[in-house]
């Protein structure tokens, strides 16, 4: 039954246009307010006219150079070693089940919620001069030095990361491995295919979209890890983030750090792009599960 009446309901339009503006003030306050505020310090520095110079000095000398090397290097042997990690533990414990994988898979998910530090520490004492595996060897063999020393160097970050960033890789292929058709595998292993090539040919083309959003999300944050490489302290590995702490902390050069800090930016909303259009192209199904 409908009831005519000569009264409409009040259209309200600009109250629920209202309600953009509280995120809207929160987002200015407390992103683009302090990076203006740096981006002015960039530009300007202890002058009062805006301009570039600061920017070509700094880029042009060889500190930034080596950090910047550094941090594309460390973060691309990172984000491998994380895709090769974890795809193979996914694999794993997606179609090799055996006592206790479920939980061994929510263990590996606990790296997510620790800090890196903590990660970091636990690697001091297991790989360290003076840590448990230097130790033993040493007592054992009666050697002068500690023999394992790769902790303090780029291998140490990069296997520091690895540890860190692998479930961000792991989680992903785990949840597109549960949408996989096992009749497609079963067919494959009945007609006489080998386990490495129905992996190859039926596996992995489902898993690819979460395999490529995986590793852009993973490169995205080994670009801006800063905890690991400060912790360890590994001689002469500096990357974009530490230089930005120790010109800013130790040095007080803040236009510097100004300006390193602006182009930090610019890289990681580059690889934030990228990473958004790898999930954008991926659609249907996996979008879920990236």
């Amino acid at each position: 039954m409908t009831v005519a009446s000569g009264r409409t309901a009040p259209a309200l339009p600009a109250a629920k246009a209202l309600w953009v503006v509280p995120p809207l003030l929160l987002v200015a306050l407390l992103f683009a307010y302090p990076l203006a505020l740096i981006l002015r310090q960039a530009l300007v520095g202890d002058g009062d006219a805006a301009s570039l110079a600061n920017f070509a000095q700094v880029i042009g000398t060889r500190a930034f150079r080596n950090a910047l090397l550094n941090t594309v290097e460390i973060a691309l042997a990172a984000t491998a070693g994380c895709l090769l990690a974890g795809l193979a533990l996914a694999l794993l414990l997606s179609f090799v089940p055996f006592p206790g994988s479920g939980f061994i898979a929510r263990l590996i998910d606990t790296f997510i919620a620790l800090p890196t530090f903590l990660v970091t520490l636990a690697f001091t004492f297991l790989y360290g001069s003076a840590g448990m595996l230097n130790a033993g060897l040493v007592g054992t063999f009666g050697l002068a030095t500690p023999p394992v020393d790769f902790l303090y160097s780029p291998w140490g970050v990069i296997l520091a990361e690895v540890t860190v960033y692998t479930p961000f890789i792991m989680r992903p292929l785990m949840a597109a491995f549960s949408l996989v058709d096992r009749a497609q595998i079963e067919v494959a292993s009945s007609l006489g295919a080998r386990p490495a090539r129905i992996v190859r040919q039926v596996i992995l083309p489902a898993a690819l979209p979460a395999l490529l959003a995986g590793g852009s999300l993973c490169l995205l944050l080994t670009v801006n890890e800063f905890g690991i490489v400060l912790f360890i302290g590994a001689k002469g590995v500096i990357t974009l983030p530490l230089l930005v702490y120790d010109k800013a902390i130790q040095e007080f050069d803040y236009t510097t750090a100004c300006v390193i800090a602006v182009v930090n930016v610019v890289l990681s909303l580059g690889l934030f792009t990228l990473y958004r259009l790898v999930i954008g192209r991926l659609g249907g199904r996996h979008a879920a599960v990236v």
